[in-house]
């Protein structure tokens, strides 16, 4: 069996690709069970942020699981295969391993170091843990996965300063502007990312930060939370037109702020400037808003130019987190290699103590005149001469699996004692 992982991220596709690939966290679900559907997946958990969207599986052949997984890609983006092909990456076993943990440690994010991309690892996998579509492996990929970046964040300075794509996304409106002290700052979602943005405004103290979002009761208590105000969704135009400065990301599959509707807005702003963050994947401001006078429309691909500032500055601590993924690496697959062994184990000891019990029972009569404490003795010795005679066996056996001789071990184990 291998660990495969098949994905698309922002360091290979342009924006234009990765929206197309995108996932709403609503349809995680039936994504997960399209995996896991095709006959090369036993296990799959699908991780889709505005950076990436990735395929972990668990597969007995990489080459037919490779492509089901393409397969799944072209399903979703309604692209042929080779207009996504040049944009895949594909690793297994331990560099799938290997990725997996240098993006839960931050190092393969548009802002080096993120916090946010480890809650969307986590959340990635218990949507799949619900969808029944992880055990064993990916469970304990995963694990260890979330552990190696929370050691990243602890034992390093990776996520120091600017962490986040949200905060990300406000730093890059201030270093545009010189200021947002006395500006008036619409937020165009109320979710994760609109939240992380809202919060980040606050702290910047914004004059007047307001919430807008089609459900009115998600931003009704963000805007409580930093001091600001609702606009409802009917709104929005009018909302614009008050604003100096928009920063959305919702979960929309189409463009919410179209040229027409920035058009309106700017016609009652007597020339004044209008910039508009938009970090929603797929975009939330259609490309043609750039061309309206008055207007600054940055998005992703300006974010992560604008990012590789703070990445420069966090390089050196690149190379310490690099060393914690590797170290986890190496101690991840130690751990696999125990488990592998684990089942061989249990059975070799479950067949000595059952030899083991089995005299005892014969023996029982000869032993009728020892008292409860004898009796127990007796337990304790034969239990204990058993451990010592497969302590040998059963430290080659954990210290070999995975290797050609410890499946050499194995099969002579099991040959010698008739184990299945």
């Amino acid at each position: 069996m291998s660990i495969v992982v098949l994905g698309v991220n922002h360091r290979d596709a342009p924006l234009s690709v990765l929206e197309r690939v995108t996932i709403a966290s609503d349809e995680l679900g039936k994504a997960i069970d399209s995996v896991t559907a095709r006959a090369s997946v036993s296990e799959a958990v699908v991780v889709s942020t505005c950076n990436r969207t990735e395929i972990y599986a668990v597969a007995e052949r990489f080459h037919d699981a490779f492509d089901d997984l393409c397969q799944f890609f072209c399903d979703l983006s309604g692209l042929e295969l080779n207009s996504l092909e040049p944009y895949f990456y594909a690793e297994f076993d331990t560099a799938a391993v290997t990725h997996l943990f240098e993006v839960a440690s931050g190092l393969a994010s548009d802002v080096l170091g993120e916090h946010e991309i480890l809650g969307q690892v986590r959340d990635a996998w218990l949507t799949a843990q619900r969808q029944g579509a992880t055990r064993s492996t990916l469970n304990a990929l995963f694990r260890h996965a979330v552990e190696t970046g929370k050691r990243a964040r602890t034992e390093t300075a990776i996520g120091r300063s600017t962490a986040s794509v949200s905060g990300a996304a406000v730093e890059m409106a201030l270093d545009v502007l010189g200021s947002l002290a006395d500006r008036r700052v619409l937020v165009v979602g109320a979710g994760a990312m609109g939240e992380g943005m809202a919060v980040a405004l606050h702290a910047h103290g914004v004059a007047e930060i307001t919430v807008t979002n089609r459900t009115a009761e998600r931003a009704e208590p963000l805007a409580r939370r930093v001091g600001g105000r609702v606009v409802p969704w009917p709104d929005l135009r009018l909302a614009l037109g008050e604003s100096h400065v928009v920063l959305t990301s919702t979960g929309a599959s189409t463009p919410l702020i179209g040229v027409e509707l920035v058009e309106a807005a700017m016609s009652a702003r007597a020339g004044d400037p209008l910039l508009i963050v938009d970090v929603a994947v797929p975009r939330d401001v259609a490309a043609a808003v750039a061309s309206v006078d008055g207007v600054t429309l940055l998005d992703l691909d300006d974010l992560r130019a604008w990012a590789q500032r703070g990445a420069d500055a966090r390089a050196e601590e690149v190379a310490k987190v690099a060393a914690i993924v590797s170290d986890e690496v190496e101690r991840f697959e130690l751990d696999a290699q125990a488990r592998q062994a684990a089942p061989l184990i249990a059975q070799l000891s479950d067949h000595f103590d059952t030899i083991r019990r089995n005299e005892l029972g014969r023996a029982r009569r000869r032993l009728n005149s020892l008292d409860k404490t004898q009796m127990a003795a007796v337990e304790a010795l034969t239990a204990s001469l058993i451990a010592k005679l497969l302590h040998q066996p059963i430290t080659a056996l954990r210290s070999d699996a995975g290797t050609p001789r410890g499946d050499r071990n194995a099969a002579v184990v099991r040959d010698l004692f008739g184990l299945d």
